[in-house]
C-alpha cells in the first residue's frame, strides 16, 4: 500500500509540475484515458446528458468511449461496423452522433458521414460522396434546424445536407476558402466560421457571402468552436511550437470580424499533435497526444513510443 501511495504522488507531483509550468496561471487538469494506446484519435465529441466522451480512431477505424473522469471505458462502435473506415470530425446533437470518416489512402478513395445513436449505437443514416476526384471529408457543424455543413480538406469545397434529406450538395467552392480543416457555426445560426488555410474565413450562411479578409496569422487552425460570442481552435500546424496552442479569437458584437487572439494553453513538447476538442460546461477538453506523428497511415512507426492518452480539462473564462 505504501509503494502504491508513493507512485500516486509521484504522478501527482508530475502533473502538477506539468501544469504549473505549462499554463501561466491557467488551471488545468489532465485526466488519463484507459484505452488501448494505439488508437491515435483525431475526432472528440462529449455527451452533455450522460458526461460521457467519445474518441474515435484512425488506426483501429472503431469508436470507443467513456466517462468524462476517465473511467468506465467501453467499446461504443466495433471496428469496421456500419463501414465505419478511419475516424475524422464527430460532434454530438441530442442523441446523434455525427461522425465523419474516410480511407486513409488516395486510391479507391471513401469518405462516409455516419449518425449513430448514442443510446444503442444503432446506424440512423450514412452519406456517401459519389465523386471521381480525391476528397477528404474533415469536420462538420449543425444548424439549429438540421443543416449539417462539411469540410473538405483536399480541395476549396464545402458540402452541406438538409436533414432528412438523402442529397449531400456542394455548399462552396471558393478559393477563397482552400482545404478548410475545423468549422463551426454562430448561436444565431448567421454565420458559418470555416478554419482554412488562408486563416478564418466568415461566412454568411443564407447568401453564401464571405463577410471578412481572412488573415494568415489566423491560420493553421484544426478543431474550432463558437462559444459565447467568440471562437476558440487548436492551432496545431506551425513548424514552430511556441506559435501553436489553444486560442481564444475575439469576435466584434456582430460575428462578423475578428478583432484579436488570445493563446488559452501554450503547447509545448509534452503536447503530441492535439487536434479537435469539445466543450462541457464551460470547459474545453481535449487529447494532448494524440500521438499522429506515430503513425503513418498504415502501421505504427515505434511501438516504443506509445504511452496512455491524457485529455486536458481547463476553463474557458
Amino acid at each position: 500500500m505504501k509503494k502504491i501511495m508513493q507512485i500516486k504522488l509521484i504522478l501527482w507531483c508530475s502533473t502538477l509540475f506539468f501544469c504549473l509550468n505549462l499554463c501561466s496561471g491557467q488551471k488545468v487538469e489532465l485526466i488519463e484515458l484507459p484505452f488501448e494506446q494505439d488508437l491515435f484519435p483525431e475526432g472528440i465529441a462529449i455527451d452533455n446528458k450522460t458526461k460521457r466522451v467519445y474518441l474515435n480512431s484512425l488506426k483501429s477505424k472503431k469508436i470507443v468511449s467513456g466517462s468524462i473522469d476517465g473511467s468506465d471505458p467501453k467499446t461504443f462502435l466495433k471496428t469496421g461496423e456500419h463501414n465505419y473506415l478511419a475516424g475524422f470530425g464527430m460532434t454530438i446533437k441530442g442523441d446523434t452522433l455525427y461522425a465523419l470518416v474516410n480511407s486513409l489512402t488516395a486510391d479507391k478513395n471513401k469518405s462516409i458521414l455516419l449518425l449513430l445513436q448514442i443510446s444503442s449505437g444503432d446506424l440512423i443514416d450514412s452519406y456517401s460522396i459519389d465523386r471521381s476526384d480525391f476528397q477528404y471529408l474533415n469536420d462538420l457543424t449543425i444548424s439549429a434546424n438540421n443543416e449539417i455543413f462539411i469540410t473538405d480538406s483536399e480541395s476549396n469545397k464545402s458540402y452541406k445536407i438538409q436533414r432528412p434529406s438523402k442529397t449531400i450538395e456542394v455548399y462552396l467552392d471558393s478559393e477563397k476558402i482552400p482545404n478548410s480543416n475545423g468549422i463551426t457555426i454562430s448561436s444565431n445560426d448567421k454565420y458559418l466560421y470555416f478554419a482554412s488555410n488562408n486563416g478564418i474565413c466568415i461566412v454568411e450562411k443564407a447568401s453564401k457571402k464571405i463577410i471578412n479578409q481572412p488573415k494568415e496569422e489566423y491560420s493553421s487552425i484544426d478543431g474550432l468552436k463558437f462559444y459565447k460570442d467568440n471562437l476558440y481552435g487548436i492551432v496545431n500546424g506551425w513548424g514552430n511550437i511556441s506559435q501553436n496552442g489553444l486560442f481564444k479569437f475575439e469576435l466584434n458584437k456582430t460575428g462578423t470580424e475578428i478583432l484579436g487572439k488570445e493563446k488559452i494553453i501554450a503547447f509545448t513538447e509534452d503536447f503530441k499533435i492535439p487536434t479537435t476538442f469539445d466543450i462541457l460546461d464551460g470547459n474545453i477538453y481535449f487529447v494532448i497526444n494524440t500521438q499522429l506523428d506515430n503513425f503513418d497511415g498504415e502501421k505504427i512507426l515505434d511501438l516504443k513510443k506509445l504511452e496512455p492518452y491524457k485529455m486536458l480539462k481547463t476553463k474557458m473564462e
